[in-house]
This record gives structure tokens, sequence and C-alpha cells, in this order.
């Protein structure tokens, strides 16, 4: 683990030579779980036996007003908990879900010998609007169902769930805000929006903005999404198989490394498929199966519209607004990530006041920042476990 500000050079922090291709066996079960709930998540996902499972709450908002001006009558959040809020109720630690994540998202990083014990914790891991069982295109009555559910922000999203910790669960302070991808986007808008509510920050494979890149990215997958005629501007009445199909593709080539396809380290496990041509076809047809496409456009929107320069105050300076980052940040991008490349990290982490970077040396692109091989999972706890005792 290394302060920002005593490194000058990303070179120094990870070298080449220490990315190690991981051709070892990993747990089928696991790998499916994290590739599939964790990266590109379906709503129910297989668990390992060993993760811990937590209590399904649900909170629910009376005319929740949206960024963009709409005002839902209802708005819910479904959110688990694991562990007891302890009587001083200091022990709370928020793991906001990532894309199209349940409450089960954060497994690798819960239970006994993991960062987080629920015998000592008390953790709350909140979904996403736009998840499906969250408010919802798909789960929302008219006139807000389908298409016509507004778009929202991570800062919607962090202002609903700061209420469901105030209002329904009684914390009075966070002592951690631990997220993956877009849950690293809501940890860092945490750090912005709520500065005296929370002791620190973990962002893993995420940022404080989408850039440029990453929005053409999404664009793209919306688009291939959207080009199937069934699709029919969100009112569709059968599943749009074909745009379903295009949009996994286009998902695939950006979730993994380049390296990670040219050493084919989907080999790894069987259930990819023993060839490239299988490994394609997964993608294509089986990548997130029975989502709601306006769902998923949803989040991806959120996604879109993320920075934490747009919080009021900060007039879309998002470099004034990571200098107003007031509590210790441990940042983790994965150094392969094409969602959230390290150089954009590296940016970020340059002007937060008390950041430690930490890049995940791996191959395995975004789901990295997931604990998604035994070696990132490591990674991730020791780094995690040792910020937190040392904060």
């Amino acid at each position: 683990m290394l302060a920002y500000n005593k490194l000058p050079q990303l070179q120094s922090v990870i070298h080449q030579d220490s990315i190690v291709p991981y051709r070892t066996h990993i747990d089928s079960m696991r790998f499916l779980g994290l590739i599939v709930a964790l990266c590109c998540v379906l709503p129910a996902r297989a668990q390992s036996p060993a993760e811990l499972e937590p209590v399904q709450h649900e909170f629910v908002l009376k005319n929740f007003r949206t960024e963009s001006g709409t005002v839902l009558p209802e708005a819910h959040i479904i959110y688990g908990t694991y562990g007891k809020l302890n009587a001083a109720a200091d022990n709370a630690v928020l793991l906001p879900s990532h894309y199209m994540a349940d409450m089960h998202g954060y497994g690798w990083l819960i239970g006994p010998g993991k960062a987080l014990d629920p015998g000592k914790l008390f953790l709350i891991t909140s979904e996403l609007f736009g998840n499906g069982r969250s408010s919802s295109p798909s789960n929302t009555p008219e006139p807000f169902h389908g298409p016509r559910f507004p778009s929202v922000t991570i800062r919607d999203n962090v202002q609903a769930v700061h209420s469901l910790l105030v209002e329904q669960l009684h914390v009075k302070h966070l002592r951690a805000v631990i997220g993956f991808s877009m849950g690293a986007q809501q940890a860092f808008q945490w750090a912005v929006s709520y500065p005296d509510y929370i002791d620190r920050i973990v962002a893993t494979s995420g940022t404080a903005k989408t850039y440029g890149h990453g929005i053409v990215r999404l664009e793209g997958q919306i688009a291939a999404l959207t080009a199937d005629p069934v699709f029919n501007g969100g009112n569709y009445t059968a599943q749009p198989e074909r745009g379903m199909q295009a949009f996994g593709l286009v998902w695939a080539g950006w979730l993994f490394s380049q390296e990670w396809w040219r050493q084919e380290l989907w080999r790894t496990n069987s259930a990819f498929g023993g060839t490239f041509e299988q490994v394609v076809e997964h993608f294509r047809s089986n990548f997130i199966p029975g989502a709601d496409p306006n769902n998923l456009i949803l989040q991806m929107r959120t996604w879109e519209l993320h920075d934490v320069g747009k919080t009021s105050g900060f007039h879309g300076d998002v470099e004034a607004a990571l200098r107003s980052i007031k509590v210790p940040v441990l940042y983790m991008p994965s150094q392969t990530d094409l969602y959230f490349p390290v150089t954009d990290a590296n940016y970020e982490a340059a002007l937060i006041p008390n950041c430690t970077l930490a890049v995940i040396p791996s191959l395995w692109g975004h789901p990295a920042g997931a604990g998604i091989t035994p070696a990132d999972n490591e990674f991730i706890n020791r780094h995690v476990a040792s910020f937190l005792a040392a904060h």
C-alpha cells in the first residue's frame, strides 16, 4: 500500500514482470458467480458455499425527487445486512452495488478471515436503482414504466441510501464506504456529498467521473441493444434477442484485458467453453440471461452521468470536488481495466489530499477489482484490511 504523493511514477508501483498469468484452476461456481454477478450481473447469482447470506430488507421513499426533476411517488431500495449495529453505533460499513448487481455482490470481502468480519461490523449492501429489484423501469407502474422511467444519477442513489441509513437503520455515521465499479463511483460521491458522515472510502475498479472514452463505450453498447427493431423504443412486447446478443458481445470485448484474450486465460475455466468460438458464443447468447433491456440502459445512463464535479457547489469542476475530499481514500484500480483505465485513476489520485493508490497487478481487466482470481482476491482483502486497521 503506497501513499500517492510519495510516488514519482506509476511504474514504481507495479512493474510489468509482477503481472503473472493466472493459469491454475478457479472454482467454477465462484468464477461464474463473479463474472456474472459482479461484472454484468444476474440479479439471482450462484453463490459459493463459503459466502455468508445477508438478511434482505426494503426501504420506501415517498415522493422521491430525482436530479432530473421527476418525482417518483414511491422509490424502493432493496438492501441486505450482515451482522448487527453495536451499542456505540460506530461499526457500520456501506457496500453499494455495482452494475446490475444485488445485495450478494461483496461476498468476496465478507466473512471470517476476510477484510470485513460481520461478527465485528454491521455491513449494509445497497442495490442501485434499475437493477430489477430496487425501483426500476421493469417494476415501476405507469406513468414511469419501461422507457418512461426517469434518468437517475449516482447522487440520486447516494441521497436515497443516506435517507435509508438515517431513517430506517438509525446509522449516524459510517466507518467506511467500500465499492467496486459503480459502487466505487458511489464511494467517491459519498466522500464529496457527505464528508462528515463517513470516516474513509475504498474504491476498486471505478473512478470519480465517467470520462469521454467510457461514455463512448457505453453508448456503443446501448446502440447495439437498441438497434434491434424488436426493442421498439423500449416498448417491446418480447425480448429483443438480437439486440441483447449484440450488447453482450460488445460488452465482452471490454470486460477483460487484451492480454487476457491473447494468453487465452478463459481456459482456466471450462464453463466458458473449450474453444475460442465457444467462448464468443457464451458471451453472445448467455451473458445476462433474462435481464430487462430498459433496466440495462437505465444503469448505463447512470454510469455515464457520473461526475462528482456536478455536485452542488462545485459548478462542474471535478478537480475542485476531488480536492475537497477530506477522508482517507484507498484507491485500487486494476492495471488492465478498460472500463476505468488506470491513467484516469492516476490523474484523480493526484488531486485527492489523503489518497493511497494501490494498483491491482492483474491481467483480468475490470473484474480484478472484484477479486476475480485468488491472487486478486488476496491482494484486495489484504490492502482493505490494512487500510481499515490503520485509520
